[in-house]
């Protein structure tokens, strides 16, 4: 048996575990344990390479018992290639059974990839120390203290982390209750406030694509510019260019399905000579004919212009670079309902599986106060 076969042997049988089942299994484990996996249970949609990273761990525990598995890299001695095993088996297998999941593996994250063995003293700086304590801990505990845990454990673990994304997935936005009363004044403020406000968890770099997203499918069909145009699917907000394959966050195609108009959205990232070097490379690979980059950031259209023009003489592209809320608000005076608009975004933002549910409650609390107006 594989590691893929088993994370999904274990759970599945983990969401048919009824309460008394569930309380049993806690039984078996020490209450700071179970604190623990609560951690990263409830941490699991903000930190998605620590708990992929444990799942990982735990799976090969269980198929390999005999190894040490906080020597998570080859270099290390008597270790083994937990990356490898991530990659290959439980990010992918994470995605279908559609639980929290990183886009390639939970070892890209930079506190994690550290080579050193996840001893209690491992110093890699996982951003929340409850959630590198509860690892560490959790980790120690199935490598010293029970051998034999790491079944509970995992299906435990796996059990919280369903409940949890599900909250995430089915959390439903209200609509507009009166669309007549909303001014574009408003709705770019309320969208500003959703993009920018303080999180503490990974995700709201992805609200301002969902907005333009949205914007342009409504575009799409209201304008001649964009007639027999099409949005291509989003991507995955985490995944590297290299992998992605993509020419920007967004894609709109012609009618002959080739790229004519890419978006990037820089959300809280400065647009300089580096990037626009980036969308140079991007734009001679998938020839569209504009090339829109957008930032929350204030632009120094000087250092960047001659860039800009060189790749619209010897390519042809133009490159158009503008603020994200700014080009909203230009873009939402173009369209006849913002109504249209916000039901759109709403949808979007209720239904992606990227961002955090704090991002999906935080834009239902602004549309309530849009319904107040």
């Amino acid at each position: 048996m594989n590691h893929a076969q088993k994370l999904k042997e274990l759970y599945s049988k983990s969401i048919d575990l009824e309460e008394s089942q569930v309380t049993k299994l806690e039984r078996e484990l020490p209450e700071y344990v179970q604190k623990h996996i609560r951690t990263i249970a409830e941490k699991s949609l903000s930190f998605k390479g620590v708990y992929t990273v444990l799942v990982t761990l735990l799976v090969h525990k269980i198929l390999n018992p005999k190894q040490d598995i906080r020597y998570h890299q080859e270099q290390l001695e008597n270790g083994f290639s937990g990356r490898t095993i991530d990659t290959k088996y439980i990010t992918p297998t994470l995605r279908d059974l559609e639980l929290p999941a990183m886009a390639e593996t939970g070892w890209l994250t930079r506190s994690l990839e550290q080579p050193y063995p996840y001893t209690l003293n491992y110093e890699g700086k996982i951003g929340d120390k409850k959630v590198k304590k509860a690892f560490l801990k959790l980790v120690y505990y199935v490598q010293i203290i029970d051998l034999d845990c790491a079944n509970t454990i995992l299906m435990l673990l796996l059990k919280q982390v369903k409940t949890i994304s599900d909250s995430a997935k089915n959390i439903e936005i209200s609509p507009l209750k009166n669309p007549e009363r909303l001014d574009i004044d408003s709705l770019v403020e309320s969208l500003s406030l959703h993009f920018n406000s303080t999180y503490g968890v990974r995700g709201a770099s992805k609200l301002p694509v969902l907005a333009f997203y949205a914007i342009f499918t409504v575009l799409l069909q209201q304008l001649e510019r964009y007639h027999d145009c099409s949005l291509k699917d989003l991507g995955s907000h985490t995944a590297s260019d290299l992998k992605s394959k993509t020419a920007g966050d967004i894609e709109i195609l012609d009618a002959e399905k080739n790229l004519t108009e890419a978006i990037e959205i820089k959300h809280n990232k400065p647009i300089d000579t580096s990037v626009i070097a980036i969308a140079r490379e991007k734009i001679y690979k998938f020839n569209p004919r504009r090339y829109c980059i957008f930032s929350s950031h204030e632009i120094n259209y000087e250092n960047i212009k001659n860039q800009t023009r060189e790749i619209a003489i010897k390519h042809g592209c133009q490159v158009i670079v503008n603020g994200i809320v700014p080009t909203l608000k230009y873009y939402l005076r173009l369209i006849a309902s913002l109504d249209d608009f916000v039901s759109r975004y709403s949808d979007l933002v209720q239904k992606d599986k990227e961002i955090q549910l704090i991002h999906k409650q935080k834009w239902q609390e602004i549309i309530g106060k849009l319904n107040r107006l």
